[in-house]
């Protein structure tokens, strides 16, 4: 098989390099899966600069999220059958084969392409479980979601309007601010204008946001447009900086800082249902049409030699929503 294999950590993704290695054999419980389609995430940057929570020891194959089909089954693999074609994530995904333990699969959707659901295992539940299960979101609800263009916040984006919301996207230009719009946000406004705040006071006349869902770290900010008793979701951290907030502006409006970490639930024992009931949830809004693919469509990146410039154009803020690299069979141009 060939793989994107870092053996030392890298400047940047220029230095990634596809080489050919052995083939893996599933174990028990376990399948084969024939990679076509590669998502890529910031978190694949931060690896390979070795500055990400979790890195593997050396060597070890780059990127997680992947859609494909099984080839092959090792014993007590039940679920699903040669031929099927699955998704799901695990350390590895820039290759063209990877084996996976059964529960971490889903079946593609129907009507999706290998594409469409590579980029649907980290970004999705993330948004589902911080806007259903975390901040409780119904209908009615104002809802502000930051860098709203990105993967997680088209997420968010689709999520809060199928329980009722009304969203209110913020990104920072205006080919973002449209892409926003057309994905569901009732508004979109560009907050690298320091005015941000007060379009969203006018726009909720004055009673701010009951949710702010926020991956960048404008939480300050944030407390000046949020409504009594609001909720702030802490996603993450794209714009580099870890906020230190003033908590009497916590405590004046009543408002709950919630943190998110999604890749956490599937460790702790006791979260099992909550996995299978965002999973649950999420696959039946994709059924019901509440759901669309988010894969950026500007560029196309066919090849595993193409993951350079994905992850490089990623992270030079180039893209919106997934940045996903089709993988095809031996003999292909593309899917």
């Amino acid at each position: 098989m060939k793989g994107i294999q870092v053996s030392a950590y890298l400047s940047g993704p220029e230095g990634l390099k596809v080489v050919e290695l052995p083939d893996p054999t599933p174990a028990p419980g376990e399948y084969l899966i024939r990679i076509r389609a590669s998502a890529a995430n910031f978190f694949d940057l931060l690896q390979i600069r070795g500055k990400y929570q979790n890195q593997p020891p050396f060597p070890w194959i780059s990127g997680t999220e992947f859609a494909g089909t099984v080839i092959a089954a090792g014993s007590s693999a039940k679920k699903f059958k040669v031929g099927n074609r699955v998704f799901g994530a695990k350390q590895g995904a820039f290759a063209s084969k990877i084996c996976v333990a059964e529960p971490v699969l889903h079946p593609v959707p129907e009507g999706w392409g290998f594409d469409d659901a590579a980029g649907l295992y980290v970004t999705a539940p993330t948004s589902y479980q911080g806007l259903v299960g975390r901040a409780g979101v119904k209908k009615g609800d104002w809802v502000l979601v930051h860098a709203g263009a990105g993967g997680v916040g088209l997420a968010a984006i689709q999520v809060a309007k199928y329980f009722g919301a009304k969203v209110i996207a913020t990104a920072s230009t205006d080919g973002k601010l449209g892409i926003c719009k057309r994905f569901g946000a009732d508004y979109a406004i560009d907050y690298s204008k320091g005015t941000w705040p007060k379009s969203v006071l006018d726009i909720t006349k004055g009673k701010g946001v009951d949710i702010v869902y926020d991956p960048v770290g404008l939480v300050e900010q944030s407390l000046k447009c949020i409504a009594w008793n609001g909720r702030i979701l802490v996603v993450g951290f794209a714009g580099g900086k870890i906020e230190k907030v003033a908590m009497n502006r916590v405590l004046l409006k009543n408002v709950s800082l919630v943190g998110l970490h999604w890749g956490r639930y599937t460790e702790i024992q006791n979260e099992k249902g909550t996995v299978e009931d965002v999973w649950s949830g999420l696959l039946g809004m994709i059924r019901d049409g509440g759901f669309k693919p988010t894969v950026y469509r500007g560029e196309e990146f066919v090849g595993l030699e193409s993951v350079p410039r994905a992850l490089k154009a990623l992270g030079a803020r180039e893209t919106w929503g997934k940045v996903v690299v089709s993988v095809p069979r031996e003999g292909e141009n593309k899917l």
